[in-house]
């Protein structure tokens, strides 16, 4: 399976960012940019890539005592930027983001402990992905669109175990399909 830990925005913070998108899609060269599906909005902790089904249980159960350590917290996504030269367009976050890159760290070690083999640790940057090329391009008048926008604070409660299904079909423009393999609340809970 391939998988990845996330925070998922509740449906009325994705309402907004999606008014916010549908703006920026106005802006020239839009066209040329592969945008997201509102499905699939959210904010990766740790990405796993092909996890052996065998690993799927021990993985689970560790990111389920991570998110019992870990206190719900607020945030709000806020501003925007870009990765790889235009290669991603993204939304960024605000609030404690202390604990968002704690439930972050927790997730990764979560993988590492159950056997997932994962590549060199970086430092984690909140962001939602919006957009995507597949070759440099500019988009700074989209992260300067994006620079005014903020949605509403919401209280994180829950780390979400996703599963990516990859397009199969050829379709051009086809997007991934996420799943929720498992939800696990955030209690705080020494």
């Amino acid at each position: 399976m391939r998988l990845f830990a996330a925070v998922l925005p509740p449906e009325d913070v994705a309402r907004e960012l999606a008014t916010e998108v549908a703006e920026l899609k106005k802006l020239p060269g839009a066209d040329a940019l592969r945008w997201t599906g509102r499905p699939g909005w959210h904010l990766t902790l740790a990405f796993y890539g092909e996890v052996d089904d065998d690993l799927v249980p021990d993985l689970s159960a560790r990111l389920e005592r991570a998110a019992h350590r870990t206190a719900p917290f607020r945030l709000a996504l806020r501003g925007g930027g870009q990765f790889g030269h235009g290669r991603a367009l993204w939304a960024g976050a605000e609030g404690d983001l202390a604990t968002l890159r704690l439930l972050a760290d927790r997730s990764e070690a979560a993988a590492r402990k159950a056997g997932v083999p994962m590549g060199e640790h970086r430092r984690y940057k909140p962001h939602l992905t919006v957009a995507r090329s597949r070759s440099a391009a500019d988009v700074q008048p989209y992260v300067a669109a994006l620079d005014a926008f903020t949605s509403r604070t919401w209280t994180v409660d829950e780390l979400v175990l996703v599963r990516s299904n990859l397009p199969t079909s050829g379709v051009a423009g086809e997007q991934p399909r996420y799943e929720a393999v498992a939800r696990r609340p955030l209690t705080g809970a020494s």
